[in-house]
């Protein structure tokens, strides 16, 4: 059964059913006539037909009067028959007839089928996003409450136990405890359970084919630990110079260092908006400098705050820059790996300080055990919920937790030291906490912007016939027009 048989049977199809854009260029079976000529005297044997049956890529000739593929749409497909479109629909003529006599009909179970899923998958995603939502309010007043907790933990520590280094030390010492924890969700939560020898051995695989080796161990578990360790300490040691608000304040400034890091460093997309933010918080921090008259000990203070957002920042883009991203039980083995190097190779610290006595805090018996505990556990909390929250909600929320501290200190101080606000200080912090909420941007903020600008133009335009439509209606027009200028001021 030869192919020029079928031309006449399949032209009819062929030209109902291939669909050619408009924009296209006007190639046409004629610019392809010496390869039809070549096949017109290809023969399929019956037996070569039946074993192209069961073929996925060719398909049955004899089907192509029913609407399937015929033979020259394939030459199309072959040659590069610009304009083909394979996905359109084969119509016949027959079918185009009862389309238009009864459109509605045809439409409508369609359009009420679709409308259904769409409002169930509407509906679904809104419960996620209300249920992502109500996670994240909760979890955004723990941070709060943990990290405000601790500083204000400490602060009171240091008037019986004034040793940072030592409580930085004692404090860090608890991340081992991350990776137990986190084993004991997974057997809580997982259906095939793994022994510890067997998740260690997966979440080593974070550093390379050969796992947790010697080498990169000092190459790249050992350098963060210190930078976690100067992070800490430099905070803590902060807290002896100024008070808590102007600490929590200017620690927030490490997200913009974080930017301007990854910028440069990372060579993350440039935002002009995200400028901004930097630059509001350099001015923030010039202006709580001069907010206490740029005294010797505020000053010194201010840089160790500083200095302590810079090292976080670094701690981040480094970690982004070396080892990418992480699991959460990667993550976890990570930070326990952080508490080990802190309390193997640090540990000789805190006894020489001691014996020097340039942190002598007494006897043993004296020591506020259960503040240094509070700290350590209200660090460890936070660290937990910073690392782990988004599982369960947005880390925008979380990140508006940290900033809620600020306030909370500021409580805090009001009725625990005599701090004065004065304007200078109110505007640093209203600064640096506006450069902190320009940073939660996401990337996309100016397109979400035009989109809503765009909805809110088209529906202002559908809305004008109506109220043109019954301007004649008196009284009835005016209560219409003033309950939708209500909507609008809400």
């Amino acid at each position: 059964m030869g192919i020029g048989e079928f031309r006449t049977k399949t032209a009819r199809s062929v030209t109902l059913g291939m669909r050619r854009s408009p924009d296209v260029s006007p190639r046409r079976l004629s610019d392809i006539s010496p390869q039809l000529r070549q096949l017109k005297y290809l023969v399929v044997d019956e037996s070569i037909k039946e074993d192209l049956k069961s073929s996925r890529s060719v398909e049955d000739i004899s089907t192509a009067s029913v609407g399937l593929t015929s033979i020259e749409e394939r030459i199309l497909r072959i040659t590069g028959y610009y304009g083909y479109q394979p996905w359109s629909a084969v119509y016949s003529r027959d079918e185009h007839p009862r389309e238009s006599l009864a459109p509605a009909e045809a439409q409508a179970p369609a359009a009420t089928e679709g409308g259904r899923r769409m409002t169930r998958c509407c509906i679904k995603l809104s419960a996620v996003q209300v249920r992502k939502i109500c996670w994240g309010v909760a979890v955004m007043l723990c941070v709060c409450s943990t990290w405000a907790g601790s500083t204000q933990l400490a602060k009171f520590t240091f008037k019986r136990f004034d040793a940072p280094f030592t409580l930085t030390w004692f404090a860090t010492n608890w991340n081992i405890l991350f990776f137990p924890l986190y084993y004991v969700g997974h057997l809580y939560k997982s259906t095939e359970k793994q022994t510890p020898k067997q998740k260690y051995r997966e979440c080593c695989r974070f550093f390379g084919e050969d796992g947790l080796t010697v080498k990169i161990f000092f190459m790249k578990v050992a350098p963060f630990g210190i930078l976690w360790t100067l992070t800490n300490y430099l905070y803590l040691i902060a807290l002896r110079k100024i008070n808590t608000t102007d600490v929590s304040t200017l620690f927030c400034c490490n997200k913009a260092f974080v930017f301007l890091l990854s910028w440069i460093v990372l060579r993350d997309r440039f935002m002009g908006v995200r400028i901004v933010a930097a630059i509001l918080a350099i001015a923030g921090i010039v202006m709580m400098t001069y907010a206490d008259g740029f005294h010797s000990h505020s000053v010194i203070g201010i840089a160790l705050v500083v200095a302590s957002a810079s090292m976080s920042a670094l701690y981040k883009v480094l970690f982004k820059l070396i080892l990418g991203s992480a699991k959460f039980g990667e993550a976890a083995l990570f930070l326990s790996l952080l508490g080990g190097v802190n309390f193997v190779f640090i540990s000789f610290v805190p006894v020489i300080l001691y014996f020097t006595k340039l942190e002598y805090f007494g006897p043993f018996d004296a020591i506020p055990w259960g503040n240094l505990c509070g700290v350590s556990i209200l660090l460890l909390t936070f660290n937990i919920l910073v690392n782990f929250g988004i599982a369960i909600t947005y880390p925008t929320l979380i990140s508006l937790g940290i900033m809620l501290s600020v306030p909370a200190n500021a409580v805090a101080d009001h009725y625990t030291s005599k701090i004065s606000f004065n304007s200078v200080r109110v505007i640093a912090v209203l600064i640096i906490s506006l450069g902190f909420l320009l940073l939660l941007l996401p990337e996309e903020w100016d397109e979400w912007i035009i989109k809503l600008m765009t909805r809110l133009k088209v529906r202002k335009k559908e809305d004008l016939p109506e109220g043109s439509a019954e301007a004649g209606q008196g009284l009835n027009w005016t209560r219409r027009a003033r309950s939708s200028m209500s909507n609008f001021a809400h």
